[in-house]
């Protein structure tokens, strides 16, 4: 069984909705997924937001958390992870944001860089988790990893979430 097989298989099993909130990954997160036959049945959103005016418009991301840590960051990206959580009918929700390339950010952050960040709703508890991760490759093959790297660590953080709360 493959590892999107896998994902799917695990969020159908712990009966969780997933939406996600995607920038680096524009929606590639939820196509992937998509692949999977079924797997309709776990999904419930994938966003693509860019720009900082799409982020705050669907994700309530601040402005200000924008300004202070920047577009590429894991402040950032777990704004984005909740309000993918809060605002849609999600019980855990995954982001990112980062470079693919083919330049760096305007801040230098160099190409390959995507923050990402998981959020786990448990009754009335929500948990967010936030990782920052480097990968090489052509923009594509950035945005591919990053989707993979995404979604495999999406039972993680899930069991986590549930050994906390």
């Amino acid at each position: 069984m493959d590892m999107l097989e896998q994902i799917a298989d695990y969020l159908q099993d712990n009966d969780l909705k997933l939406a996600t909130a995607e920038s680096c990954t524009a929606g590639l997160v939820a196509s992937e997924l998509a692949r999977i036959p079924g797997s309709g049945s776990c999904m419930d959103c994938g966003l693509a937001v860019y720009s900082p005016e799409s982020k705050n418009r669907y994700l309530k991301v601040s402005f200000d958390t924008i300004e202070q840590y920047g577009l590429t960051s894991e402040q950032v990206a777990a704004e984005m992870a909740i309000g993918a959580l809060n605002r849609n009918n999600a019980s855990i929700a995954l982001s990112n944001t980062g470079i693919a390339g083919p330049a760096p950010g305007d801040d230098g952050t160099p190409v390959g860089t995507v923050c990402f960040a998981w959020a786990v709703r448990c009754g009335e508890q929500t948990f967010s988790y936030t990782e920052t991760r480097r990968f090489d490759g052509s923009r594509n093959e950035v945005r591919l990893a990053g989707t993979h790297y995404a979604l495999e660590r999406l039972p993680y953080y899930h069991r986590r979430a549930l050994n906390e709360s």
